[in-house]
């Protein structure tokens, strides 16, 4: 539906006034957007579009990707505010192929008609299919439209390429405490918000604020509920505190951000692995707090800690696998939330485990060899000799058994000729590999008959 601008904006403002707190402090322009600061310089892409600068090429359709919360749709809507253009919104769940051509269509007759320019506001395009996609690019490349699509999962991932390269990628970032603290002061004392009728102490400032996660949206949203319970409270009074107790009784948990299907997903994971290997037990604590938080499947936590104690302590701390396995036990036997303790135990051996990345790099690199054609036949004592006519082959002919001889390592060839010498796994000097390593020279030792 299209957003009415111009003559049409006093009721529109009056319409905002009566709909949520969020909605009602939506910015009216540019420069009372908080946050984002690295995309509102003067010139920069946002500015050309909203038609506060001029660019070489003019206004460029844009694609806005970051968290929910950071401003996508206030965005849109700033854009779209000016005496020659309307805004037109597409839900990504409701349309069809069928419904984005119709706005193109409409688009071009008001552009040549009637000299008006549509903004065009897909939220969530990520859900739009290929189809849909397709249908947006005449418009685009056209300018029969200036496209402003919002996505909250990576668009490399979920955007069709040649609409990708007809728009300009911009990244929002969550707010920093700091913003969302603007942004309640502002509300506490604008009068499209509370109008300096409502007091926030600090203590519930506070509170909002680290439970907003740096989305301005929950932000609003949870100073408004506040309010309310602090109203209620005091349903006689005009001048209403909002304290703690209020905010607490408004916001009863944190929204941990994190979309088990999106990035946030990957991220927290990449976070959390990397940590472990790090060795920063805290961090990786923290990681694994947030994906149970979140409700994050168990069993894909673990399997995690199962891969990471062979990628990345391996034989440097044997025990690391047996530890990760059994968590991984744990949490089918016992499930969620006993389980999280089974994981954080685990969570921490690794993360204070001596690392080593022995065990990957030599699996890799045996399996580049076999992969460029480096394998070689499999020497004649070392074929298998149980079959009829194998001996006749000479197979197993001058195979040593190790358990005859001392040390149990007989002085033999294994490897293929065409890789004798060839060494894969190189021990660290950290934790049991020390020891791992000094073996390992014995028995190459051996096996030359030194």
């Amino acid at each position: 539906m299209p957003e009415p601008e111009s003559d049409d904006a006093e009721q529109f403002d009056a319409r905002s006034r009566r709909g949520p707190l969020a909605v009602r402090m939506r910015p009216r322009n540019l420069d009372e957007v908080v946050g984002q600061k690295h995309l509102l310089h003067a010139g920069s892409p946002l500015r050309v579009l909203a038609g506060e600068s001029s660019g070489p090429a003019g206004p460029q359709s844009v694609i806005l990707w970051g968290p929910p919360g950071t401003g996508k749709t206030t965005l849109a809507h700033v854009i779209a505010r000016g005496s020659t253009r309307k805004f037109v919104e597409l839900s990504a769940i409701t349309a069809g192929v069928k419904d984005v051509r119709a706005v193109m269509e409409q688009a071009l007759t008001d552009r040549d008609l009637h000299g008006t320019t549509t903004v065009l506001f897909l939220d969530e395009i990520h859900r739009f299919t290929k189809a849909q996609q397709d249908a947006l690019l005449p418009g685009v490349e056209n300018r029969w439209v200036l496209l402003v699509a919002a996505t909250t999962e990576n668009p490399s991932f979920s955007v069709i390429s040649p609409l990708l390269s007809r728009s300009i990628l911009l990244t929002l970032r969550g707010l920093e405490e700091s913003d969302i603290e603007e942004l309640l002061q502002r509300a506490m004392e604008d009068s499209r918000g509370f109008g300096g009728k409502i007091e926030l102490s600090d203590e519930a400032k506070d509170h909002i604020v680290k439970l907003s996660a740096g989305d301005a949206r929950k932000a609003l949203t949870s100073l408004e509920a506040a309010v309310a319970v602090a109203h209620g409270e005091n349903s006689e009074d005009v001048q209403a505190v909002v304290s703690l107790k209020h905010a607490e009784e408004a916001l009863n948990q944190a929204s941990v951000r994190y979309d088990r299907n999106g990035d946030q997903h990957y991220d927290v994971v990449s976070a959390f692995i990397k940590s472990i290997r790090g060795s920063d037990v805290d961090a990786a604590l923290h990681y694994l707090a947030r994906m149970i938080s979140a409700g994050e499947d168990p069993r894909f936590i673990a399997r995690r800690l199962v891969v990471h104690a062979s990628e990345d302590i391996g034989m440097a701390d044997p025990s690391a696998l047996t530890v990760a396995v059994s968590a991984a036990q744990a949490v089918q036997l016992i499930g969620m939330p006993e389980a999280r303790i089974n994981l954080a135990q685990a969570t921490i051996h690794l993360a204070t485990a001596p690392k080593s990345n022995g065990v990957i790099a030599a699996i890799d690199q045996a399996m580049a060899d076999v992969k460029q054609g480096n394998a070689g036949v499999v020497p004649v004592h070392l074929r298998d000799a149980h079959y009829g006519g194998a001996s006749q082959m000479g197979h197993g002919k001058g195979y040593i058994y190790p358990h005859d001889v001392p040390y149990s390592v007989a002085q033999q060839q294994y490897l293929p000729d065409a890789l004798e010498g060839r060494r894969y796994y190189r021990p660290t000097e950290n934790g049991h590999e020390r020891s791992i390593g000094a073996r390992l020279k014995n028995i190459y030792s051996l096996l030359k008959g030194k």
